[in-house]
């Protein structure tokens, strides 16, 4: 796509426009949010889900295979501007299949202790996307270091799993989960102004809000779960 690239600066803002583009982001975000929060909650009720998805391996393989596709072709949707009706559509069957995954949080955690850490990951969260949407600082490098964080951090998560199982060890890369990814949603959201600047006026940018509201998801989700790990008082 041989656009010229613009500065991230006020001066090529139509305010207006901009207001509505992300308006569309943390809408689709929100709704999201809330399929996979009502889907959760629903299949933790329900010993068929249950038994289907955490009765053997192949249930949860499945389900983490079909969320990758999906998180690829929306970002495939996003980088080539296609229409947003398919990717919506997307987006919503990978926040159901993501409400069923994370049905287990009803089974292990009280209630208020999941209200808790939902209550935290909407603060941080916001407070973390106004600091990425108002910096005036470059922030494309940041990209890559937090990429290599999170493989780290995934390494480190294996080897925690399979060899030292250790409950300190948890602690802590819970509270390095947290700090990924309140940098990926500073990171995340100065993108998105930065491609709403770029192409704006010029391509059909409903599949770059879909695409970025998923990004958006999965920092929120991941911040969530983390602090959930961190303060989120067991069921007996």
């Amino acid at each position: 796509m041989n656009t010229q690239r613009k500065d991230v600066t006020n001066d090529f803002i139509e305010q207006p426009t901009m207001a509505r583009f992300f308006a569309s982001v943390y809408g689709y975000m929100t709704l999201g949010l809330a399929i996979s929060g009502i889907t959760a909650f629903y299949a933790s009720q329900s010993p068929f889900i249950l038994n289907l998805v955490y009765g053997s391996p192949f249930g949860l393989i499945g389900l983490f295979i079909a969320e990758i596709f999906l998180v690829s072709k929306l970002a495939t949707n996003g980088m080539k501007m296609r229409s947003a009706s398919s990717s919506l559509f997307g987006f919503i069957a990978f926040a159901l299949l993501n409400g069923i995954t994370l049905a287990s949080i009803f089974l292990i955690y009280e209630l208020g202790s999941i209200g808790s850490a939902f209550l935290m990951a909407s603060a941080t969260f916001a407070g973390m996307s106004l600091v990425g949407f108002f910096t005036k600082r470059d922030m494309s490098t940041l990209g890559g270091q937090l990429r290599g964080a999170l493989i780290g951090l995934i390494v480190a998560m294996l080897v925690n799993s399979f060899i030292l199982r250790s409950g300190p060890a948890d602690f802590v890369l819970s509270i390095i989960t947290v700090l990924i990814f309140v940098g990926f949603t500073a990171y995340d959201t100065h993108k998105l102004k930065q491609l709403y600047i770029q192409f704006s006026g010029e391509n059909s940018l409903g599949a770059v809000a879909i695409s970025g509201a998923l990004s958006l998801y999965l920092d929120f989700i991941n911040i969530f779960l983390a602090l959930l790990r961190i303060f989120g008082n067991r069921r007996d």
